[in-house]
């Protein structure tokens, strides 16, 4: 799934296009590089979100195609 994709689907972050610019602006990173919204994300990635005050980090734990409210959150693991 890609990057952008997955951002919206887990509700890191709430929108998809919001998502593809903060990745062109290289506000996101994977593994500790700065990734691309097209990148194929995969189950143990390590996420980290630069936008606002505080950065965040999560470990990838499955991916989904859809995901609810509820299961959205079983989708990462906050470091």
């Amino acid at each position: 799934m890609r990057l952008d994709k997955y951002l919206k689907v887990s509700r890191l972050i709430k929108r998809r296009t919001v998502a593809n610019e903060a990745c062109d602006a290289g506000k996101i990173s994977v593994n500790s590089k700065v990734a691309r919204a097209s990148y194929e994300v995969k189950a143990d990635d390590i996420i980290e979100i630069n936008m606002g005050k505080t950065p965040l980090k999560v470990k990838v734990l499955k991916i989904t195609e859809t995901a609810g409210k509820d299961q959205a959150a079983f989708m990462y693991e906050a470091i």
